[in-house]
């Protein structure tokens, strides 16, 4: 079996080189070629010696997880539906704005951690991805959005690990990953740029933070632990004390000055004028040990099977205020993609059913999926 080189960082890459009997500048000059420039025939790779590319085409093959299925969003959201083979299925979002573009990724095929307000956590958890396979959400959405639209610039500016699964718990995929959107030699992002949202594995934040920090994001979601436990169950491991303290120490590495709390808002459930204030002591108890942060209030996308309900737009704006007159840096968050299930907390929420009728994956692959985008007709609603 062949290797896929997507399933390296630059060190890895160099180490596969060494394999071949390659000196490691050649491993830059491909690790360009690969992520600079989206080539995966090495016959295209002319700075290569000839002998490299003979070996490249013996043992090595450059391949994302093929595309079921694409949708754009009357807002420009685009979201692709992976095959990662196995009848599992994974998401990834690219949220164009004025002056930037976000590509939102997944880590993990499903997850396990099976928060009650996301859909993807009702899937169930099936496996967690691999380097490759995460790297790769990347190296698609970058090339295929030049080539569509016929620039040579960088397209994706932001990338959020805020899709399908809990990255921390797949982390020793995730960090050879991250490294290689952050190399210079591949997409060169700024760790300010670069976002691990987490629902709180104290211990991996403690890691992240010496291997390679970059922004953080932590899923909150409740002011105290009883209302935690029931919403985040990962809090019945990891409470909000140990949580808290981690997000401290993890501000001593991070590219950012404060941490991003996410907070799903649910009608009757963490959205009151109570619960509001108990986050403001929460915030202040812990910033006289030195935490600061920034609160996202993100509207709640509502399935059936979570029994819960969005909070009312006044619900939303008497919580925000009450935090923000406290003195907290805080925003409600613009969904997008309604319309395509592309919205947080959506992530895959009909691919269980989907990726179990493997005759329909069968002939969706022999089609050209990606030539002519399926443009949803649907209402546009907001998202991020």
């Amino acid at each position: 079996m062949t290797a896929n080189l997507l399933e390296f960082d630059l060190d890895g890459l160099a180490i596969f080189c060494e394999g071949l009997g390659e000196k490691r500048f050649r491993a830059t000059q491909l690790f360009r070629w690969i992520h600079q420039r989206g080539a995966s025939d090495f016959a295209q790779m002319s700075d290569l010696a000839k002998s490299l590319r003979q070996k490249l085409q013996v043992h090595a093959h450059i391949a994302a997880p093929p595309v079921i299925s694409q949708h754009i969003s009357t807002d420009g959201t685009i979201k692709w539906l992976f095959d990662v083979g196995d009848g599992n299925a994974i998401e990834s979002v690219f949220i164009p704005e004025d002056e930037r573009g976000t590509l939102c990724i997944s880590s993990q095929a499903g997850c396990a951690v099976g928060c009650r307000f996301c859909s993807t956590g009702h899937q169930g958890f099936s496996r967690n991805l691999t380097t490759g396979e995460i790297l790769a959400q990347l190296w698609f959405a970058e090339h295929f959005l030049r080539k569509h639209l016929n620039t040579p610039d960088r397209v994706i500016s932001n990338v959020v690990m805020m899709g399908m699964g809990e990255p921390l718990q797949n982390y020793s995929a995730l960090v050879p990953a991250l490294r290689a959107m952050l190399d210079d030699h591949a997409y060169g992002l700024s760790r300010r740029r670069l976002t691990v949202s987490t629902s709180g594995v104290v211990p991996m934040i403690e890691r992240l933070s010496a291997d390679c920090p970059v922004a953080l994001a932590v899923s909150l979601h409740a002011p105290n632990d009883a209302l935690r436990d029931n919403l985040v169950p990962l809090n019945r491991k990891y409470p909000l004390d140990e949580l808290m303290q981690a997000c401290i120490g993890y501000l001593a590495h991070a590219p950012r000055d404060f941490i991003t709390f996410e907070y799903c808002m649910l009608d009757g459930v963490n959205d009151q004028a109570e619960h509001a204030a108990q986050l403001v002591d929460l915030v202040q108890k812990y910033a006289r040990q030195g935490l600061r942060c920034k609160f996202n209030l993100i509207p709640f996308n509502p399935f059936p099977a979570s029994g819960l309900l969005r909070s009312t737009h006044a619900s939303v704006h008497t919580f925000a205020r009450m935090l923000q007159d406290a003195g907290l840096v805080t925003t409600v968050r613009k969904t997008r993609g309604d319309d395509i299930d592309a919205a947080c907390g959506q992530l895959a929420g009909d691919v269980k059913d989907r990726t179990q009728v493997q005759e329909r994956m069968a002939l969706q692959r022999t089609i050209a999926l990606v030539a002519v985008p399926t443009v949803s007709t649907a209402a546009s609603d907001d998202r991020h």
